[in-house]
Parts: C-alpha cells; structure tokens; sequence
C-alpha cells in the first residue's frame, strides 16, 4: 500500500473483475455439467458482490459510461441486453430445471420413507439402518419432512443419505 485513500474506482474496479473471473469460471463450468460440490451457490451467492463491484465501478466512471451510452453501438448494446433480460423471465414453452425443482422437492419430502427406498432401488431396512446409523430414528411409513422435523435435521441431509450414499463416485458428507 502506498498510503494513498482508497477511492471508489480504487476497490470497485479490482472488485469487478475479481468477481467476474469468479462468475466467467463457475458459469462456464456449470454449463458444462462440471459443477460438483457448492459451485452453483458460489455462483449465486457472488453475483451480488460482482453487482456491488459493477454498480460501484460503473458509478467511477459514469462519465464514459453516459459518452458510451450516446452511440448507436452503446444504445444497441443496452436494448439488446435488456430485451434478452425481458425474454427470460419466460419459459417460452419449455420446461426448465427451475420449474421442476420445487415440485420434485416437495414430492421427495413428502413421500414415505418405504416409497423412496423403491425409487432409490434401496431396501427400506437399509435405509432405516442408514439412517439409525447416522443417529436418525426412522420409521418406512414417515415421510423425509416428518423424520426431518423428529431428528432435528435437514431434508437436504436426508435425501442425501439415500440418494447419493449408494454412488462410489461421489463422496457424500452426512
């Protein structure tokens, strides 16, 4: 440090391209089906600190921005973006993972125990002892809501248990 003040441009400019490097990275990943373990929330989570740095830089340099922002090329550019940021608030017709997630969810939780060992292709004794193994009293006729809510766990750490414990490639941390 050179003992100078630290301006506006000086932390919003490293903040923006830290940030975009960081949101560049996980999104190329993720749209490549590479995104294991908390990339996808990294994502999400770093997107408000890439709007903090991009807001804050953008503010730094508002004045070429607003000389930008006078050419054709600057007012295409902003049309384009806002119109594809319009257009994705809707489907169009296709069913989309966001769509499907909430759903899936709510039916996983809600269905009994026994039932989800058939779908997992688990004995429901073994997922009962998977369960009681990781200190989690479980009957088959409960639901992964109602076990949750007993053992004072997460549905996320239950489903877990049965649906990624039975893959030898994937470590599952319970």
């Amino acid at each position: 440090m050179t003992g100078q003040p630290l301006t506006l441009r000086g932390w919003a400019t490293p903040l923006t391209i830290g940030s975009f490097f960081l949101m560049a990275g996980t999104g190329t990943v993720m749209f490549f089906k590479f995104d294991n373990g908390i990339m996808a929330l990294v994502h999400r989570l770093f997107s408000w600190v890439f709007m903090l740095g991009a807001l804050n830089h953008l503010a730094a340099n508002i004045r070429p921005l607003s000389n930008h922002l006078k050419s054709l090329i600057g007012k295409l550019s902003v049309a384009t973006f806002v119109t594809i940021l319009l257009a994705s608030f809707f489907s169009w017709g296709q069913v989309t993972s966001p769509k499907l997630i909430k759903p899936i969810e709510t039916a996983l939780v809600e269905t009994p125990l026994g039932t989800l060992a058939q779908v997992s292709r688990t004995p429901p004794k073994v997922l009962v002892a998977r369960f009681r193994d990781a200190g989690v009293v479980a009957r088959p006729e409960q639901s992964i809501r109602v076990i949750a809510a007993v053992n004072h766990t997460s549905e996320n750490r239950l489903l877990g248990m049965i649906f990624l414990s039975s893959k030898p490639d994937r470590e599952s941390k319970f």
